[in-house]
């Protein structure tokens, strides 16, 4: 283990108010780890249905100006050469960020990772190897896994379809063809179809006529539509009772049919070199990381960061969540409860405008059955004075 930076106390940090930036960062001793694994692992809780905003970590090389390190500083900025983590907006953003900084441009994961939007605490973890792959973890379960080639858009690919190639004037299409040197065994055509099933109940006349009641012949119904479905085929036989039948295990003569590779291609678009490719064995080394930063905007607060770590040790990050989680069942409890709380509270309050606008309803009320009885009267005198003329 060649670096490890944790948060300086035992608790976590929060964010605090609603709808509002937070930044924070810490200085580490300089390392790279060129020819080791890089990990870095964290955990978040959603103190709140987030709704919208970030719960993501940068690592970052150069010179930060930590009094600055905020709101002015850009959003896309190259100073970071990691972002990992989640980022949540409405019900249909849940992604999981996994952004890496390769020659001063940064370049996201071109998958759709997504994320943990519960309030409970989960661990993310980046893995990345010296062969340039990566796995990426949630609550030490690996939720995804690749290579920097492929799924980042850093380098061009190794290999193209050759849009040019040409098929051939005797190209064959199929992939596979009848074998023309296949022959059937002997005796092959006269083995039957179907064979009785050994298996199957035998329902004697007696049985068969006892099968009267609506509820009976509902069932004998759906046991012929099943016999139907796997293809069993029903045969009256010899001694007033009747026998099920499977089709036989051996291949019946007119199903035969044998395959063979055709010997002039599949079909398939070849694959070349890509003339642009120029491989970099130092893909996976970012610049030397000095700072651990958080920077978020969320609508709302109460997130905690905590348990920050990096290291070149995948199997000691493992260790490190799961003595964490040792305790999850007491947490999911606490949860719960508070949760209990939160929802008969709201139900109160609830309750309690409810009261309020019916007490406003009825003092609105009265005073409309007041204005409602004159009006009514004038009403009322007004119909009698137009029948009055009517006579």
């Amino acid at each position: 283990m060649f670096s490890t930076w944790t948060t300086k106390w035992s608790k976590g940090i929060q964010t605090s108010n609603d709808a509002k930036h937070f930044a924070i960062s810490a200085k580490i001793p300089e390392f790279t780890y060129k020819n080791r694994t890089l990990v870095l692992q964290y955990s978040i809780k959603f103190g709140q249905d987030i709704k919208c905003g970030g719960g993501y970590i940068k690592l970052l090389s150069g010179f930060v100006n930590q009094k600055k390190f905020g709101g002015n500083t850009p959003y896309r900025c190259n100073l970071y050469n990691l972002m990992f983590g989640p980022d949540i907006c409405g019900t249909d953003t849940k992604k999981l960020h996994v952004i890496l900084s390769y020659q001063g441009q940064n370049y996201p994961i071109k998958k759709d990772l997504q994320c943990e939007t519960d309030k409970l605490t989960h661990f993310y973890t980046f893995i990345l190897r010296p062969e340039a792959s990566y796995s990426v973890l949630i609550d030490n379960r690996e939720r995804d896994s690749g290579s920097m080639y492929t799924d980042w858009d850093i380098l061009p690919l190794r290999k193209l379809q050759d849009t040019n190639a040409k098929k051939p004037k005797d190209w064959d299409g199929r992939e596979y063809i009848e074998d023309p040197d296949d022959v059937k065994p002997e005796g092959y055509d006269s083995i039957p179809a179907l064979i009785p099933d050994p298996n199957a109940k035998e329902l004697y006349d007696d049985e068969i006529n006892e099968k009267n009641n609506l509820k009976q012949k509902i069932s004998y119904l759906f046991l012929c539509l099943i016999s139907l479905k796997t293809r069993m085929k029903r045969k009256m036989v010899s001694g007033g009772h009747q026998k099920f039948q499977i089709r036989n295990t051996k291949d019946h003569g007119k199903e035969r049919k044998s395959r063979t590779l055709t010997t002039k291609g599949s079909g398939k678009t070849p694959w070349i070199g890509n003339p642009e490719f120029e491989d970099d064995p130092d893909l996976y080394v970012l610049k030397p990381i000095q700072y651990v930063g958080i920077k978020v905007w969320q609508v709302k607060g109460g997130s905690v960061f905590d348990n920050v770590l990096i290291c070149d040790d995948p199997d000691y990050a493992r260790q490190v969540v799961d003595e964490v989680f040792a305790n999850r069942e007491i947490e999911k409890e606490a949860f719960e409860e508070a949760e209990k709380v939160r929802k008969a509270k709201e139900e109160e309050e609830a309750q309690r405008k409810r009261e309020e606008g019916e007490r406003r309803r009825r003092e609105r009320g009265h005073d409309r059955r007041y204005q409602d009885k004159y009006r009514d009267k004038y009403r009322r005198h007004r119909c009698y004075d137009y029948d009055h003329d009517e006579l």
